[in-house]
């Protein structure tokens, strides 16, 4: 996954969660809030194969410090009805049917937060 700010730049990273209103990556760079950017999503069928990249118009919402690297949260911008098929045929791809497991967290914030 490429994310191409509006400034020109391009940064590579990994998409750790996507739906048909915005992302979250995985990247090298931070991005500020409020930057409009292009991402280039591709799938990876296997080491030689991929899909052609599907192209988002977003901003992103926020990014904050993980790690060595950043993780920024980006919202999709109004799709065209060909975009929104593309991607919606990107994220059944991804689906593989399973349910996720969910951790189940505690109910009260005293419990979570001490």
């Amino acid at each position: 996954m490429t994310l191409t700010a509006q400034d020109g730049r391009s940064i590579e990273g990994h998409t750790s969660n996507v739906s048909r209103g915005g992302m979250c990556a995985d990247m090298d760079e931070a991005l500020m809030d409020g930057t409009d950017v292009e991402a280039d999503i591709t799938l990876i069928f296997d080491e030689e194969t991929q899909s052609e990249p599907l192209r988002l118009s977003g901003r992103v919402v926020w990014c904050t410090s993980v790690d060595s690297g950043y993780q920024i949260g980006v919202s999709f911008k109004p799709l065209d009805d060909e975009t929104f098929e593309y991607l919606t045929m990107f994220l059944r791809y991804l689906d593989d049917g399973e349910p996720v497991l969910r951790i189940p967290r505690e109910s009260t914030l005293d419990k979570r937060f001490g």
